[in-house]
């Protein structure tokens, strides 16, 4: 003992002999076994130092970190040469030798050697590329990306640099002082008694002591006094000069002088912590037994994935194990939180020195994985660095201080009366045992035995560092790797070492097969059923599993036996874990599917994996909720924290809730922000709002019925107490008499949300948590393609509807007599009918004093006196007759038998089923039920002979033209997308209403006009056809988030985005379509899309978007999702989702405001006026002898036609220059337009505003000639005359132009400038 008290004082000597001797003790510890002795000092210390530099495996190509300082790369490899054996890190950090003069020049290859063949290690490359990765690009993709998140050796020399100036300040704080009279005072007195004092105490001091007892002071404890000085001298025979009880009685004295002296403080006397530093730890209740006084660290060891070489980029956390010395403990600290409070103490000392120092740009506090019980102390280094390091320092207690089997899981460590503040514990109640707090604890006794065993697991075993690389980069991505209970980079390595010692994996393994087998073994082992363990002796002392899952969820036991690496994670949180890693072996196996993209690169936030998101938004509720479930002894096992107390039971209470409904109930990982060292540390309740995630299946997640068991059978009153007052007994079809609880919901979209309902119930009975608390995000977008009527659902009632009146017209197409040729097919071409429709027509009847009345036609037109009529769109329906020998094979007289077709279908309609029709050249309009269905006769040869063109020789040659194209389109392929799509919305529920809300939101950014619905329909198809990293979205609101997220993310430049419809595309397609995309890129569309029956030409984006519209989207789209992602996951904030769907302006150099009485879709706008005007329809299904009602008429439309496509008169001048409103005649064709000069931006669901941009080249000086007037006036620029536009003029015809619909055009003049 004289030895270790030598040795601690030798680290604490200002003589610089005995800090170099007491520093030679102690080995490196960088790598260093917890068993290797390096926690003591003096002579038993170097010995112990000796034994563990033996058996200390060979770390290459790091600084050692002793007391001694940092050794840099190249010394620690050259003084490790003699004993490590040539490897494949053998030479890293020494000099690379010269290179040989007669070795070819390693630029080129020779002849020889190009034409070499594959030796067996490259064959076997070859081998695993097939075999493993599916593709080489794949492997190349691996290596990039580790080589993008390891750790560069410049940046490590710098890290090892900043570690080695730590360790010197670490060492020189000063102990706390005290005085004589405390327990250093009371060794000086018993070391002047024992003549180990000074020859001054010797002279002063009457006593002699007994022969050998300098060597026996093992401690100063009055039961250690009365053994040395009275037990072990009468049973030497020997007898002390003037007698041992006088002796005894001194020392008694000095003894209790010394405890009572207020020189040690008490753990609650904090008095002498200086005022610039607080406690990093909750100290509830305060009062707590124990003393606490600061001396310099017995050991430092760098511990964790740094040593190991698997720490990854971005975030470079350093881990650094601060040993407490011995002296700085008492007996019992095991108990109720002594041992914790000391940790802060002793980490509050450590700050309140550091904070000083300019080596440090920050000094901070944090909670290890935001455990309260494990505060940590964050120093960075100062000026550019700062970003490049973090060092976290753990205080840990000494090596062998606490006896391990008093923390078991069965065992107590925090008593009742103590966390009640109660006088007296109460006679004869068990108190309970606390597993977590015990496993806090011994998480602090195996930091070096774990970095032991990790580091014999990665000997010889390079696949196990990027394997493990590759898996933090996949766990952070899902968002698993931080928090209370997360899934954290050690744990994976420990899973890896796992494998490894139960030979699952060998060392052999590249990294790629390293993270599949990983993530193999998760998919298919439950850890919260049946828990692993890495103990290899089977000690009946140790705890066996079954007692560990007896007092936590998840079980993985470290190689002690003693510690469970999972004890904070939830069963929920580890299913989570699971289902991510089945989703993802699916994807590595799915040759169709892009894996390194879709693991490794694709974030996934809560909002874009769950279907549903909910909030608590104020955490402290989970107080009562304790109190509610009667959780006294989990809050006293996580000292106080009722957020993770409480979290497992309320997960699982909704689990049950939500079963058969949802596949994962998962919640957020609780994260506490890092904090000042001057400010308190973080309440319980400063984690924030408490984030659950629903995933549903599907097709059980509307149901309104929760049927239980049968009310006589003893499982009834479970349920009951389950349920409350919402269980009640129903009769079924089948005769049985069942418990049940029926959930309200008439529309879609209130059955969607059936969920919401469970949860605020089932929060509400069993947890005490009001509604109030309770933020339910899962459809808070539905309110922007609802009716806006309450009740009026979100329109998929009124499609149904509309589908159902649809197929009652093709039965009767289908069954038409007097027809010359028959109807072969029926398809329909509208959105509506593939359920895809933003707000789907609702039958209408007109009401005559709002219409003009053509009586000899039985027409309606709309009256000027009168706002505009609502708008009734025509439904296309395509109408395919039976091919026949008198079919023409001109194509002027095939619209000619089209034409008579359409007469005779309006007139057998009439006469067979009463149905008003309207016959015209093109089509037929049919109103039934309320709706207005447009017929077109289609004939399948016509897009052929309109192909047919004949050369100036009289050959007839087949090719594409403008016509034939866009037959083609309106006849073959909009009827094949809206049946595949109609096809698609049967599988997933959620689809129709995820494309109302993408193109909502594309209309609502002006740009409805520069991309076609079906493009849109197609960019969601892709999100349910191919979800990888997701599975299909079972709520619209995640299928547009995912859409933005789409548009944002995928690289349009440099691939074609295959949508897979009917599976009608194989492996070796899409790989063909890749090819030819790349080949011939520049000639193709910026937005490419294919499918099965338009592989190479993408017909719905040929003509638009063009690149700039495109760009204009992504920025759009980018900006849309961080606002919407913001506003969804702030419970506390205004929840305004409509926030993203409201255009910016002030990028338009004009804006033509509208009159909304003349805006047929006026109810349809983001933000609905309160008031509207009478449109001029009412409901009604039932006509029969109506007048035909106004059809596809939008005044705004007609405008925005009429910008586009006529011209302004010569230069301008005058009033009003427009051709086809005023009645004048232009002095230029019609293709020569305001199109030329500006362009047309406008929401066609109830916009009030049309936005118009300037082109630039427009406002390019012309040459003064009379073909460049349109819409310019001469000006003079460096003597010569030169066109110009005239500005004022075309604002003034805009407003001429719109007369009666136009209210104001506002010129932004700063925004163009001639």
């Amino acid at each position: 003992m004289g030895g270790r008290r030598a040795g601690a004082s030798g680290v604490r000597c200002a003589t610089r002999g005995a800090e170099e001797k007491e520093a030679a003790a102690m080995m490196a510890v960088r790598g260093r076994p917890e068993g290797a002795g390096g926690g003591l000092r003096g002579a038993e210390g170097a010995e112990g130092a000796r034994r563990g530099r033996d058996q200390l495996p060979k770390h290459r190509g790091h600084a050692g970190f002793s007391p001694q300082g940092f050794k840099e790369p190249a010394e620690a490899a050259e003084a490790e040469q003699g004993s490590q054996p040539p490897g494949r890190g053998a030479a890293r950090g020494r000099k690379r030798p010269a290179p040989d003069p007669a070795a070819a020049p390693s630029g080129r290859l020779s002849r020889a050697d190009l034409y070499e063949p594959p030796s067996s290690e490259e064959l076997n490359r070859l081998k695993e590329t097939e075999d493993l990765f599916h593709s080489s690009l794949l492997r190349l993709q691996i290596e990039e990306l580790l080589k993008e998140v390891t750790l560069k050796e410049t940046k490590k020399k710098k890290i090892d640099a900043f570690l080695h100036e730590i360790n010197g300040l670490l060492s020189a704080i000063p102990e706390t002082s005290e005085s004589d009279v405390g327990p250093r005072g009371l060794g000086k007195a018993v070391r002047t008694l024992c003549g180990a004092g000074s020859a001054e105490d010797r002279a002063s001091s009457p006593w002699e002591p007994p022969l050998g007892t300098e060597k026996m002071l093992p401690c100063f404890t009055l039961e250690g006094v009365f053994k040395f000085w009275v037990v072990v001298p009468a049973r030497s025979g020997q007898r002390c000069v003037g007698g041992g009880v006088l002796l005894c009685a001194h020392l008694l004295s000095v003894m209790l002088t010394a405890f009572i002296s207020p020189a040690c403080p008490q753990l609650t006397d904090q008095s002498w912590l200086p005022g610039d530093v607080k406690v990093p730890f909750l100290q509830v209740p305060f009062d707590v037994k124990g003393k606490f006084r600061f001396l310099p660290p017995a050991q430092l060891s760098v511990v964790g994935s740094y040593l190991l070489g698997t720490c990854i980029r971005p975030e470079i956390n350093v881990d650094v194990a601060v040993t407490m010395p011995r002296e700085v403990f008492q007996d019992k600290d095991n108990l109720n939180q002594r041992y914790h409070r000391k940790r802060a103490l002793y980490l509050a000392h450590i700050a309140h020195h550091f904070s000083k120092e300019k080596l440090f740009g920050s000094v901070k506090f944090a909670y290890m994985n935001s455990s309260h019980l494990k505060p940590i102390l964050l120093l960075r280094p100062q000026g550019k660095d700062e970003k490049l390091v973090t060092v976290r320092l753990h205080a840990c207690p000494a090596p062998g201080f606490f006896k391990l089997s008093r923390f078991h899981p069965s065992k107590n460590n925090v008593r009742t009366a103590w966390f009640m503040e109660q006088s007296a514990p109460k006679e004869g109640a068990p108190e309970p045992p606390t597993p977590h707090y015990n496993n806090s604890i011994l998480c602090d006794t195996v930091l070096l035995s774990h970095l032991q065993f990790l580091s014999s697991a990665a000997t010889d075993f390079p696949g196990m560092k990027d394997g493990i690389a590759l898996l933090k980069v996949w766990l952070n991505q899902r968002q698993l790797s931080k928090g209370l209970g997360c899934f954290s980079g050690f744990l994976v390595s420990m899973l890896v070492a796992y494998l490894l010692m139960k030979r699952k994996i060998v060392r052999v393994m590249s990294g790629y097969q390293v993270l599949r087998n990983v993530l193999q073994f998760l998919a298919t082992t439950d850890l919260s059923v049946t828990g692993i363990s890495l103990a290899k002796d089977t000690d009946d002392s140790l705890p066996a599993l079954a007692d560990f899952h007896q007092a936590f969820e998840v079980v993985f036991v470290d190689p002690s036996g003693l510690v469970n690496l999972c004890a904070d994670m939830t069963a929920s949180k580890y299913h989570q874990v699971q289902l991510e890693a089945k989703r993802s072996m699916e994807i590595l196996d799915d040759r169709m599917v892009d894996g390194f993209q879709a693991l490794l690169m694709t974030p996934k936030p809560m909002l874009r994996t769950f279907d549903h998101v909910f909030h608590l938004k104020h955490v402290s509720k989970l107080q009562s909720a304790c109190k509610k479930m009667e959780l006294l002894n989990e809050l006293m096992d996580r000292g106080g924290n009722y957020v993770a107390a409480a979290l497992p039971f309320v997960v699982s209470l909704l689990a049950r809730g939500l079963a058969g409904r949802a596949l994962l109930v998962a919640h957020s990982l609780p994260q506490t922000p890092e904090w000042p060292i001057d400010a308190e540390p973080p309440k319980h309740k400063d984690v924030g709002p408490l984030a659950f995630g629903l995933l549903f299946l599907p097709e059980f997640a509307t149901s309104t019925l929760e049927k239980g068991p049968q009310a006589d059978r003893p499982e009834a009153v479970d349920f009951r107490t389950f349920w409350g007052e919402k269980s009640e007994l129903r009769r079924f079809q089948d005769g049985t008499i069942c418990e049940a609880v029926v959930w309200e919901a008439s529309t879609v979209c209130q059955k969607r949300l059936i969920p919401e309902q469970i949860v605020r119930h089932l929060l509400k009975l069993h947890a005490d948590i009001p509604e109030s608390s309770i933020c339910y995000t899962g459809a808070l977008l539905d309110s922007v393609i609802s009716s806006g009527k309450k009740d009026s659902g979100t329109g998929e009632e009124a499609m149904v509807s509309i589908v159902c009146s649809y197929d009652d017209l093709s039965r009767k197409l289908w069954n038409l007599e007097g027809l010359p040729l028959t109807v072969t097919a029926v398809q329909g071409v509208h959105p509506a009918l593939r359920y895809t429709d933003v707000f789907p027509p609702i039958p209408m009847k007109p009401i005559y004093s709002f219409h003009k009345q053509i009586r000899t036609k039985r027409l309606l037109i709309p009256s000027e006196e009168k706002p505009c009529p609502a708008y009734i769109a025509p439904m296309k329906i395509i109408c395919h007759m039976e091919g026949s020998g008198r079919w023409p094979q001109d194509k002027e007289a095939i619209k000619r038998i089209k034409a008579a077709f359409h007469l005779q279908l309006a007139e057998l309609l009439q006469q067979q089923h009463q149905l008003i029709c309207r016959p015209a050249v093109t089509h037929t309009d049919v109103y039934k039920d309320g709706y207005v269905f447009r017929l077109q006769v289609a004939y399948h040869r016509e897009p052929l002979i309109l192909k047919e063109v004949v050369t100036p020789e009289g050959m007839v040659k087949y090719q594409d033209t403008e016509e034939s194209q866009q037959l083609e389109l309106e006849t073959l392929h909009r009827p094949y997308l809206t049946s595949s799509l109609h096809g698609l919305q049967q599988q997933h529920p959620a689809f129709g209403s995820s494309c109302r809300l993408a193109k909502r939101w594309v209309s609502a950014q002006l740009l409805s006009d520069s991309i076609s619905e079906e493009c849109v329909d197609l960019l969601v198809a892709s999100l349910f056809l191919h979800p990888a990293p997701f599975t299909p979205p079972s709520s619209p609101q995640v299928g547009f988030l995912r859409f933005l997220n789409l548009l944002v993310t995928f690289d349009w430049n440099n691939n074609p985005l295959i949508v897979n419809l009917n599976a009608g595309l194989t492996d070796a397609d899409c790989t063909e379509i890749r090819n030819k995309f790349v080949a011939a890129r520049s000639r193709l569309p910026v937005m490419f899309i294919a499918t099965p029956k338009d592989q190479w030409s993408s017909v719905w984006t040929q003509e638009q978007p063009s690149a700039q519209i495109l760009q204009r989207l992504l920025v759009l789209a980018a900006e849309s999702l961080r606002t919407l992602e913001e506003q969804l996951m702030d419970p506390l904030g205004s929840q305004d989702v409509k926030i993203a769907f409201r255009p910016p302006l002030d990028l338009y150099d004009v804006l033509i405001h509208l009159n909304s009485n003349q805006i047929p879709r006026h109810l349809e706008g983001v933000d609905r006026p309160v008031k509207s005007f009478s449109r001029g329809v009412v409901k009604n299904s039932a006509g029969v002898n109506v007048l035909f009602p106004v059809v596809d008429y939008d005044p705004v439309q007609c405008y925005l036609q009429e910008l586009r496509s006529y011209c302004v008169s010569l230069g301008g001048m005058g009033s009003g220059a427009a051709s086809g409103l005023s009645g004048t005649t232009s002095l230029f064709s019609p293709q020569d337009a305001f199109s030329d000069l500006a362009l047309f931006f406008y929401d066609k669901h109830g916009g009030e505003v049309i936005a118009v941009l300037w082109k630039p080249l427009s406002f390019q000086p012309q040459p003064f000639k009379v073909s460049n007037m349109k819409g310019r006036m001469v000006s003079t620029m460096n003597n010569e005359l030169v066109c110009v536009p005239n500005v004022e003029a075309i604002l003034e015809d805009f407003e001429v132009l719109g007369e009666g619909l136009v209210k104001r055009v506002e010129a932004r003049t700063e925004k163009w400038t001639i």
